[in-house]
């Protein structure tokens, strides 16, 4: 499984929508900027067919200091919780260890769902 960067990932779109490199790096940016905005608001973002990005809060525990194996108190914080949109999960489907297409990269949705030519 290969890792795709921010910088990969705009340059396909840049090619794919033949737009120049430096706009679509403005508008991703921008993109993820208010992602961040909205969710540190305390705000759900739903993306049909994507998924739904949650802040959710988690509730102050007492954990164990693994080297020392003393009692810990930890804090109560927010964090984010995504869950999978239709489509997504569609496209990735039940992959399991012995599943087709297992440790394959799944196909994208608008190429998995045209009629063969």
């Amino acid at each position: 499984m290969a890792t795709v960067t921010k910088k990969e990932l705009i340059d396909h779109i840049a090619e794919a929508t033949k737009q120049k490199r430096v706009v679509v790096k403005q508008i991703i940016q921008s993109f993820l900027d208010q992602i961040i905005l909205e969710l540190g608001r305390g705000n759900r973002l739903e993306f049909r067919d994507f998924g739904v990005f949650e802040v959710k809060l988690r509730k102050a525990r007492r954990a164990q200091n693994p080297k020392t194996l003393e009692p810990v108190e930890v804090p109560p914080k927010r964090t984010v919780k995504f869950k999978v949109g239709r489509l997504m999960k569609e496209t990735l489907g039940d992959v399991g260890p012995d599943a087709p297409g297992a440790g394959a990269a799944a196909t994208p949705a608008s190429e998995a769902q045209q009629p063969p030519a």
